[in-house]
Formats: C-alpha cells, structure tokens, sequence
C-alpha cells in the first residue's frame, strides 16, 4: 500500500464515518435521555432513502401511509388515556389535534408533491418532513407506556420495533434497491484525492449538525432541559421539565438525523429496505466507544469505526464487518473492567 491508495482509503473511511457520526449522536441522545437503546436508528436511514427514490419517480411513498396508520393509532391512545383520566371534552380535543395535525397536512402535501416531479431539493425536503415525525409518534406508542422499565425491557421493545420496521420498509419499498442522483455533481481534484460534489455536502452537513447539536444543548432551554432529563428523570420532573415531551423530542431528533443521513449516503451506494440496520449498527459500535454518554467521543469513534471499515476493506474485503464489529469486544472488556456497575431493580 503507498500514501496514494492510504489516502483514498483515508478519504472514504472519514466520508463515511461522517455519517457514522451523525447516528452515533442519535444513539447517544435517545439513550441519554430515555435509556432506550434504539435499535431502529437504521431503519429511519433506509425510510428517507427510499421516500426520496419513490419522491423521484413520481410516486406516493408507502411512509405516507404508514405515517397516516401511525397518527390514527396515536390519535386512538389519545382518546382512550383521555377518557381514562377524565379530561374536559375541549382539552382532549386540542390534545388529538397536537397529534394529528402536522401529520395529516403533511401527508396531504405529499400525496399532491409526488406527482409533481419537484426539483430534488424540494424532494429531500418533503422527504425529511415526511419521516421526523416517524420519531415521536413510535415512541408515543412503543415506548412511552414504558418509560420507567428497565434497560433491557426497552431493549427487547427495541428489537421487536425493528423487525416491525424492516417488514414494513418491504411492503412498502419492495425487495429493490435504489440509488438516488447525487445533490452536487461537480468533482474537484487535490493532489491524488478527487473530491466529489457529494462528498464535500457530507462532510459541511455533517460538520453543521453536530455544530447545531452543541449549541442546541449548551445554549437553549429545550436543550438544557434534554440533559436535565438524562441526567436525573426525576429531578428533572420536579423543576418541572416533562419527561415524556423530552422522550418524544429526542426520538423525533434522532427521526431526522437519521432520514437525513438516508438522504447523505443514498448517491452514494444503492439502498435496500434492510440497508439502513446494518448502517445504523455501525452508528451503534461507534456510541458504544463513547460509552453511550459522550457526543465529543461517538464523533471520534465514529470517525475510527469509518477508518476501521475502510481500510478492512482493502485487507480482507469479504470481512470488512467482522473486523468493525470486532473491534467493539475490547471496548466492551475495557469498560467492563474499569467502569462500576450493578444490577438494576
């Protein structure tokens, strides 16, 4: 191997542990704030990937109506806990329109846009509009009845919402992969690197969102109260910070990084309706190394995961996998022996 092929190997290890890192900070927020260790991350890449392709060929993506199943659901949970609890008949109904609203509106909007054959930034934007809020009505209805279970009760929730999610993501999208136009065509030479359009978006995206993370946790209330609630849930209700309202924040956040990442990597590789879990499995080892606490460390390890793949890749391409997911069993051992930990009542 000289520097040239180390440098290529180099380039797209970063490109793409830059969207590693954009999962990896979903991962960390979910679970920070909620203890859900959110398996379906993944499956929110592959749903924007393949509702821009469909978005592409002039058609109504099957996300809409699942989007629409989702609200009718939600809406149904609404009125029987309302009922339960008594609420004023006017109070209930502002409360299902909260729900429903955004998604009926924009599903409306979708259903008269795909025809339509928009350019594709229009397109992307629909689509992220399309799958955010994928994230608060699944943690409306899987999770929030559960919000005071133990880890590994929302683990296995976890892993039935992601089987629930693929099957889904195959009868709506089908068993063919798609591959989307890249947002930026043009491609610029660097000594032997050649840098092209769509990877300088990842990179300036990427950079901006975890830039718009930082900001968003250090200098507002909506993200001071976020950590807040991962840091002590019950102190956090106390001072008044809703546990619940920063449960579905989280996991609606978590619905756009993880479309917007779907969007980021669909010029670049084909996407099947399974593509997005093994994806968002690497965003996974990539928290893990952070310990699924710190954003600063799930960027590097993300960054490391992407470095680990690519240059596996080279070496042993048929076992390119094995050596990432590999590489998470002595961060585990080291955590295992370094860090304190008990049994959870």
């Amino acid at each position: 191997m000289d520097m040239t092929i180390a440098s290529i190997l180099a380039l797209d290890g970063v490109t793409n542990g830059s969207v590693y890192a954009l999962l990896a900070l979903a991962t960390v927020l979910v679970f920070a704030v909620t203890r859900v260790i959110f398996v379906p991350q993944g499956e929110f890449v592959a749903f924007g990937a393949l509702t821009l392709a469909m978005f592409q060929l002039g058609q109504v993506p099957g996300t809409v109506w699942f989007l629409l199943v989702l609200t009718a659901l939600a809406v149904v949970s609404v009125v029987v806990n309302g009922s339960r609890q008594s609420l004023p008949p006017a109070r209930l109904v502002r409360q299902v329109v909260e729900v429903a609203a955004y998604p009926l509106l924009i599903s409306l909007v979708a259903w008269w846009a795909a025809p339509q054959k928009f350019p594709l930034l229009v397109q992307a934007a629909l689509t992220l509009a399309v799958v955010t809020p994928f994230g608060g009505l699944i943690y409306r209805l899987a999770y929030e009845s559960l919000a005071d279970a133990t880890v590994l009760v929302l683990l296995i929730v976890s892993v039935g919402v992601h089987f629930a999610l693929v099957g889904l993501g195959l009868f709506f999208f089908g068993a063919e992969g798609f591959r989307n136009p890249s947002f930026w065509e043009e491609r610029f030479s660097v000594g032997a690197l050649t840098l092209s359009g769509q990877t300088i978006i990842i990179f300036v995206i990427s950079l901006v969102l975890i830039v718009a993370l930082w900001f968003l946790f250090e200098h507002t209330l909506l993200g001071k109260s976020l950590r807040a609630t991962a840091v002590n849930r019950t102190g956090a209700r106390l001072m008044g910070i809703s546990s619940t309202g920063a449960g579905r924040t989280a996991f609606t956040m978590a619905a756009f990084i993880g479309a917007l990442s779907g969007l980021l990597i669909s010029p670049t590789t084909t996407v099947f309706y399974d593509t997005g879990f093994l994806i968002g499995l690497k965003g996974f080892v990539a928290a893990v190394f952070a310990g699924l606490s710190s954003y600063p460390l799930a960027l590097v390890g993300a960054l490391f995961v992407g470095l680990i793949e690519s240059f596996g890749s080279f070496w042993a391409s048929a076992f390119k996998e094995v050596i990432v997911f590999a590489a998470i069993l002595p961060v585990l051992l080291w955590r295992s022996l370094t860090d304190p930990h008990g049994e959870e009542h």
